[in-house]
């Protein structure tokens, strides 16, 4: 059976793009052939269907990808370098502003029409990707469940959130990048309940300009591909500057702990063994993996987060409550549930200096102790069945039991999958958390694990 050209990794298709062994109009006719074999975009998703996007942009890809042919031929001749992205499909969540184009957080709310596009899709414009369309997002990416997108291991669960229409599209190989953010863990949920990679940068490493929020102070912008090799280039382009390659190998001399949290957190016993496997994996490869005593410091800072993202939320939304009545059921649960805490200036400033100690308490711990970083489990769950996440806004969300704290520090976390679970025949998928900063120690750490544990590949329908 020939491959089609919408199976290469980013990696792959930019390598090939680049030698011109392949052309952007091409690889751009796969992805768009594999996107329509789904069937038609729809608001709340046929139960058969993966359904990852909300609108795609047909005409204005095709003129994208002949431009990017353009710069790459070229290139090749010895004009001006094309750059590693040229040609490459990408889709963007359904926060991140196009000039041009409806904006909608997947709600019917609103519909916004931006002028200027946001900061890092200008950024990804310029290095010559080719805009597919915009992706599902749990509503106003306020949860982790997208149920109105399939899995794409299994349509009748869901591809988790809240940027689940970008994971989605890269595990049943409709493109092969994706953009989303991370509130509470809304880049690697849906990246570990749908068996694909992502990087959650730094806080403030990439710019929020032109990006709904959620909550502005602990959203993160951020890449979102097959493999970790992935992401690395394309948050080159985010940042709009070069990193440097990394090559996977060995890991001799690299201190690893497994976190002081696992025992804490109830875990599904395939996500369980995916962190097994992964320790395993990480010492066959060199590392030393040390037992060392939990931080001077609140493992968990449920009440403190989420009343600051509540917050930051109603502050956002009073623009719309006229609109009340158009929200799902669980968003407006959840800002009425907010609204009625409404914490004072002085609970907002306690609430921010507890989050400077948290991060500080946990800064300390890495260096007191030589830690590179921490594995442990990316979700607590596998994928469960979709079509009641909407219904009710849920206490504890079981989707953000581990995700959640390195929003508050800020921390890089580089999510990749660890197999697929004896019991469920699910993706389940582990963390490598570093320091502020250290966002190329962690990918660097996960490309190497990744290569050693191997990349699952869904099933097309």
């Amino acid at each position: 059976m020939s491959v089609s050209p919408a199976d290469l990794s980013l990696v792959d298709a930019s390598a090939a793009l680049q030698a011109g062994t392949l052309s952007a109009a091409e690889l751009l006719d796969a992805c768009l052939a594999r996107i329509a074999a789904d069937g038609p975009a729809s608001f709340d998703g046929a139960p058969d269907a993966v359904n990852a996007w909300v609108r795609i942009y047909e005409d204005d890809a095709r003129a994208a990808a002949a431009q990017a042919d353009e710069r790459l031929a070229a290139a090749r001749d010895g004009g001006e370098p094309a750059g590693t992205l040229c040609g490459v499909p990408v889709g963007l969540k359904d926060l991140y502003a196009v000039a041009g184009k409806p904006l909608t957080a997947s709600s019917r709310v609103d519909e916004l029409h931006p002028d200027e596009d946001c900061a890092v899709w200008a950024r990804l414009r310029a290095a010559g990707m080719v805009l597919v369309g915009h992706l599902h997002t749990h509503e106003w990416a306020a949860g982790g469940s997208t149920d109105q997108v399939g899995n794409p291991w299994a349509r009748h669960h869901t591809a988790g959130g809240s940027s689940g229409g970008s994971a989605a599209a890269l595990g049943a190989r409709m493109v092969p990048a994706t953009t989303g953010t991370d509130t509470a863990g809304s880049l690697r949920i849906p990246s570990a309940l749908s068996g694909t990679s992502t990087l959650k940068p730094t806080r403030e490493s990439l710019p929020l300009d032109g990006v709904i929020p959620l909550s502005v102070s602990l959203d993160h912008p951020g890449p979102m591909g097959r493999t970790l090799a992935d992401c690395r280039l394309l948050w080159a382009g985010m940042l709009g500057q070069p990193v440097p390659p990394s090559s996977p190998g060995r890991l001799d001399g690299v201190r690893l702990a497994v976190s002081p949290r696992v025992d804490a957190i109830p875990t599904d016993p395939d996500v369980v063994a995916g962190l097994e496997s992964a320790v395993a994996a990480t010492r066959a490869l060199g590392a030393e993996i040390v037992a060392v005593p939990p931080p001077d410091t609140e493992l968990e800072v449920p009440l403190t987060f989420f009343e600051l993202l509540g917050a930051e939320m109603v502050d956002y939304h009073r623009r719309y409550e006229d609109r009340r009545d158009l929200y799902r059921p669980s968003v407006r649960e959840l800002l009425e549930l907010n609204e009625r805490r409404a914490l004072s200036a002085a609970e907002l400033a306690a609430h921010r200096e507890a989050r400077v100690a948290t991060t500080d308490a946990w800064t300390r711990w890495f260096a007191e102790h030589r830690i590179d970083a921490v594995l442990e489990p990316t979700v607590a769950v596998v994928a469960p069945p979709r079509g009641h996440g909407y219904d009710h806004f849920v206490v504890p969300d079981p989707y953000v039991l581990y995700t959640y704290l390195w929003d508050w520090t800020g921390f890089p976390v580089a999510a990749l999958p660890a197999g697929l679970g004896a019991s469920s025949g699910l993706p389940v998928s582990v963390s490598v958390i570093s320091v502020a900063g250290a966002d190329d120690r962690a990918l660097a750490i996960g490309e190497s694990l990744q290569a050693e544990l191997g990349v699952p590949v869904a099933p097309l329908a």
